[in-house]
């Protein structure tokens, strides 16, 4: 169990970004193509957040062209660059799971005032 315990201390993120459910966020990915490196944003709404530590992770949806796109992120993964919070959402449920289903304004979250 201390061996565990040594590999979680060593690779958690100091700081973990405040990104709750409902949140719009941006997040900045890096991505290697060949020899070269770059940056990526994905922005979407935050509509999961699982487990805890190492490995907390968020989903984030977003609709592109009219079709819906989630990417689950690992939170203290190497290849999260960072994330921003673009705006709060006000929402009472732990999972926004039903936003699948639904389309135009109806899939918008309120934003806390």
């Amino acid at each position: 169990m201390n061996l565990m315990e040594q590999f979680t201390a060593k690779n958690m993120k100091t700081e973990v970004p405040a990104a709750n459910v409902g949140d719009t966020v941006r997040v900045h990915i890096k991505v290697k193509e060949g020899n070269r490196e770059r940056i990526q944003t994905f922005e979407g709404t935050v509509i999961a957040k699982k487990h805890g530590g190492i490995e907390q992770s968020i989903t984030v949806r977003r609709v592109s062209y009219g079709v819906g796109v989630e990417k689950v992120f690992p939170l203290h993964a190497p290849i999260i660059e960072k994330i921003e919070l673009v705006r709060k959402g006000k929402v009472r449920r732990a999972k926004l799971y039903y936003l699948r289903d639904r389309v135009g304004k109806s899939a918008k979250v309120k934003e806390k005032l």
